[in-house]
């Protein structure tokens, strides 16, 4: 069986990992079980977790509609309130089965109910496989505004199982395939190289890259839990893509995080470009691979307006000033970076052109 040591849990790597949350439940003596899922996990995934799942404790399930629109308090004083007419107690666990959405308000969920119960963590989708579900970030969004209100707090496991992808759709795969784009420019150059020509690629070894992954994120999160400092690597092209992500979800062309993201990559590397820290060509290259993969959007000067005042309420600024994370050559980050307005439009500017 494959794992990956993270800080207070293990991350395991498919199927084997069911008899190690047997085990955990029995363990832990947990008086109940409440599984998170939406309606797409109820149909697609549980099937295939509660036959594994070989204990004789009450099992709940709770579920929820999908998509970003539901991350909120509103949800979590729903299946807070759920919770306590079924009878949970302190000695119960949650077990978060599906996408980024479902592992962060599960975990948020969780770690305040009676101030704290277990939950364990199954990500469904490539984007809570390789980033959502990992590192203890647990929260929800404020209106339109990503992630504002959260704790950090690790679950007893993590268990990827790669079978769930197979009834992915392509868009949401694409949405994962983001940030393992982001990991290799953030620190394995060797790894990006692996995505220049996509159809060199085997998706049969599709595993072993999801693998790699994981591994680079872990070894980040490792260094610093907190992000107080080298974790602020993970949010190149956050700063610009949450804005995107955040703006669009106010309109009737909502972008999926990873769509986002991969925009929010563009823009950053050109002013990485700008401010000398990324040559021309490696510039171009990071544009061509991205725009290969992820259909280009279409900005308005009012939409750029409002990315811009949206950027205030970025979770890394400091004193009032916006914080960037910016790539110095692929497989490097410089963190804490200042970039002026004009620097923001002309990379918008330059993505249009």
């Amino acid at each position: 069986m494959q794992s990956i040591e993270a800080n207070g849990y293990s991350i395991y790597f498919n199927e084997d990992g069911y008899e190690i949350i047997n085990k955990i439940i029995r363990e832990n003596n947990y008086s109940s079980i409440f599984i998170i899922v939406d309606e797409h996990t109820n149909e697609y995934c549980l099937p295939k977790l509660l036959p594994n799942l070989a204990v004789e404790i009450p099992i709940e399930i709770i579920e929820i509609e999908a998509g970003e629109g539901i991350k909120n308090i509103a949800t979590c004083l729903e299946i807070w309130s759920i919770l306590s007419d079924l009878g949970a107690d302190r000695k119960s666990a949650i077990i978060n089965l599906g996408g980024g959405v479902i592992t962060d308000i599960g975990g948020f969920i969780a770690s305040t109910f009676k101030r704290g119960i277990d939950f364990i963590n199954i990500p469904t989708t490539l984007l809570g496989m390789v980033d959502a579900s990992i590192g203890g970030k647990n929260g929800v969004d404020l209106g339109n505004l990503k992630n504002q209100i959260g704790v950090i707090n690790v679950p007893q496991l993590l268990l990827v199982d790669t079978s769930f992808l197979e009834t992915l759709p392509q868009k949401e795969m694409r949405s994962g395939l983001a940030e393992m784009l982001k990991h290799g420019l953030i620190y394995d150059k060797k790894y990006w190289e692996q995505f220049l020509d996509l159809s060199t690629l085997d998706f049969n070894d599709l595993d072993v890259l999801i693998y790699r992954s994981i591994e680079i994120k872990n070894e980040i999160v490792k260094q610093d839990p907190t992000e107080n400092g080298i974790r602020k690597a993970l949010n190149f092209g956050h700063t610009l893509g949450h804005a995107i992500e955040s703006h669009f979800l106010e309109t009737t062309t909502p972008l999926l995080h990873g769509e986002a993201i991969a925009i929010g990559m563009i823009l950053e590397s050109y002013i990485s470009k700008e401010k000398g820290l990324l040559t021309k060509e490696e510039y171009f290259q990071i544009k061509f691979v991205i725009n290969s993969i992820f259909d280009e959007h279409v900005f308005t000067d009012n939409d750029i307006k409002i990315i811009q005042e949206l950027l205030i309420h970025d979770k890394k600024n400091e004193y009032g000033k916006v914080q960037f994370a910016l790539i110095n050559g692929i497989g490097k980050i410089i963190i804490n970076q200042l970039v002026e307005n004009e620097l923001i439009i002309n990379s918008f500017k330059d993505y249009k052109s």
